[in-house]
């Protein structure tokens, strides 16, 4: 991928002198690393509050009634798992798009389930499944995009809401049912 990005930089440059605009390449640059810049911090303002939330959500107890509202299905969905407050830390912030504010909560979710795993060089099941939960997360409120639209200066930042529903909706579903047909074609080919 970097010899992608380095041959478009160096491509750019060579038609920019070929062409006379080096100065307008130049500008374009310094004004694209300016804008982004903007978001880089608009965004860490984003994950740094969500964190903090999450963080205030587990120490009160809010945590812990949505892993009790939430324990029938993540039960059914991981039944090997005997402690699941991470699993659901990681889900209800993908639930609330607060982005990667779910990835500490992830990795020790993951941690934890690699233990159960023993010493499989392969991940496990509820492995894979976690994987792909993560990864093609239902989300509800997607604080984190709406943020960003924001800072960005969007008049209708909430206009996306509808098609990150039915896309997160379809995606989860999608992945779900492959990584269910995947994991049985694996483990009938294991025991063959």
């Amino acid at each position: 991928m970097n010899y992608i990005w380095s041959g478009i930089i160096i491509f750019s440059f060579v038609l920019a002198i070929f062409g006379s605009n080096v100065l307008d390449v130049l500008t374009a640059g310094l004004d694209g690393a300016a804008q982004s810049a903007e978001v880089l911090f608009s965004f860490a303002g984003i994950m740094c509050f969500w964190s903090g939330i999450l963080k205030v959500a587990e120490e009160s107890g809010a945590a812990g009634a949505c892993e009790k509202l939430l324990s029938p299905v993540i039960r059914r969905l991981f039944p090997k798992v005997d402690d699941r407050r991470n699993i659901t830390l990681n889900i209800i912030a993908n639930i609330l798009g607060m982005g990667n504010a779910a990835t500490p909560a992830g990795v020790k979710a993951m941690t934890e389930l690699d233990k159960l795993n023993g010493e499989k060089p392969h991940p496990s099941h509820e492995m894979c499944r976690f994987a792909v939960m993560n990864t093609a997360s239902l989300q509800v409120l997607p604080t984190t995009v709406i943020g960003i639209l924001t800072a960005c200066g969007s008049r209708e930042p909430f206009s996306v809401v509808p098609c990150i529903w039915i896309s997160s909706i379809v995606s989860l579903s999608v992945a779900l049912c492959a990584e269910t047909f995947l994991s049985k074609r694996r483990e009938r080919s294991w025991h063959t």
